[in-house]
């Protein structure tokens, strides 16, 4: 229930109408107060007396000029804005890819920005309705009325402030680096300080279980279901992972035991969504940095430098690992494996990271000699000969790539030059070391 309700809440943040809503709201209850404050004359504020205005002292005309100027100008400004903004993401996305606007929805600054333009629109309409000139009985809540005036003050700055923030948020580098904070938040959360217990030699592989329900497989509640497992004595063998698409009908676990209402308890503790999340997923923003560098191989873009950038922060990632021990899979009650969940090892994270952009590089000799670089550099901070050896496959790969794409002899002597030194680096250690 708990990953439930977390990815719940994940969700929440691609709701750009979330946090406006909340700030309209806000300003709107800001408006009924200084319109009390007016009407109760707080601290002996009396509003008939032009020497105790706060801020504006005019008339019911000049108030609602006002107002209606402020009103007019932030939702026109808001408009305008943001069909700039959404311009300038168009452009973006086909460059680094759609799936990165969620990464510019979620942003809680754009979010604030439009909370801001809106809720001074829906502050002065609030005040609006109260003013009243002389034939009506009149009221002007000069403070409220202020309030309105420093609202419009705080538009004007948003917008100055906003539009650099737009302009530095769609720079491929400003991207490429926030992703990179992603992907370290997710190994800090998703890696171990001490290695796991072993998977068991023999899991359950029969007693499949079906239920009824598909999408992308969003976040797994592991201590629910092994405290079920745990109460029943069985043994669960989820097949598939955070970040997985389960199709209808696929039987998503397998049971040493048949127990009745598994099903419900499985699909109480596994949440679908119709996207990936990155909730727990460790490869999602592994995904992400790949679309950028794998776009900026193509034809019509044709930027190996960034590229180039996208490995030098996988590499940075990679020396993050270095430390940490990735889970095994498996979660213990009382000594025993009830539970075992598929997760990613450490060849599944190199092949993730590095496959698809050798694959794109094709010929392209800076960004494989960045490659055997990264390599080079994570292999020196590994200390562990299982990985140092996946490092090293990579590097022959990429070697094995450009002897075949690489028609410049003196760019193919470079990188095998660049290869040669790998191993001198890369020098064997044991688990005992570390």
């Amino acid at each position: 229930m708990r990953a439930r309700l977390r990815a719940w809440i994940e969700s929440l943040g691609d709701q750009f109408w979330l946090r406006p809503a909340l700030i309209v709201l806000g300003c709107i209850g800001l408006a009924q107060l200084g319109i009390w404050l007016e009407t109760s004359h707080v601290a002996g504020y009396d509003a008939s007396s032009p020497d105790q205005n706060w801020g504006y002292s005019g008339g019911a005309e000049g108030a609602r000029a006002l107002l209606s100027a402020v009103a007019s100008s932030t939702i026109g400004v808001a408009g305008t804005t943001f069909s700039i903004t959404i311009a300038a993401l168009t452009l973006a996305s086909g460059q680094m890819g759609p799936r990165l606007l969620r990464n510019f929805t979620r942003d809680a600054r754009n979010q604030i920005v439009l909370g801001i333009f809106l809720g001074t629109f829906a502050y002065a309409l609030m005040v609006l309705r109260t003013v009243r000139t002389v034939q009506e009985s009149p009221f002007v809540p000069h403070f409220a009325i202020t309030g309105a005036m420093l609202l419009a003050l705080l538009s004007l700055a948003t917008l100055v402030w906003f539009v650099h923030h737009i302009a530095s948020s769609i720079n491929v580098e400003t991207v490429v680096d926030a992703v990179h904070r992603d992907l370290c938040a997710a190994v800090e959360a998703r890696t171990c300080d001490a290695a796991g217990m072993t998977l068991p030699d023999r899991l359950p592989t029969a007693g499949g279980v079906r239920i009824d329900a598909s999408g992308y497989l969003q976040a797994v509640d592991e201590g629910g279901l092994a405290d079920w497992a745990q109460e029943h004595g069985a043994t669960v063998a989820l097949r598939v992972r955070p970040g997985d698409y389960v199709p209808s009908g696929f039987p998503v676990a397998f049971l040493s035991a048949g127990i009745e209402d598994v099903e419900a308890v499985l699909k109480r503790s596994l949440t679908f969504g119709r996207r990936p999340a990155a909730l727990q997923d460790l490869e999602y923003s592994i995904r992400q940095l790949v679309e950028i560098a794998v776009r900026a191989l193509s034809p019509g873009i044709n930027d190996p430098f960034t590229a180039g950038s996208v490995v030098d922060h996988l590499g940075d990632a990679l020396c993050r690992v270095a430390s940490r021990h990735l889970p095994t899979g498996a979660v213990v009650r009382d000594g025993r494996v009830v539970l075992v969940v598929p997760v990613t090892d450490y060849d599944g994270l190199c092949d993730a990271m590095f496959h698809m952009i050798r694959q794109n590089a094709a010929g392209s000799v800076h960004v494989l000699a960045r490659l055997l670089d990264v390599l080079t550099r994570v292999a020196e901070v590994e200390r562990l000969t299982d990985r140092t050896a996946e490092l090293a496959r990579h590097a022959d790969l990429v070697i094995a790539a450009a002897r075949r794409d690489v028609a410049d002899p003196a760019d193919l002597a470079d990188l095998e030059a660049r290869h040669r030194h790998f191993p001198a680096v890369a020098a064997p250690f044991s688990p005992a070391s570390v």
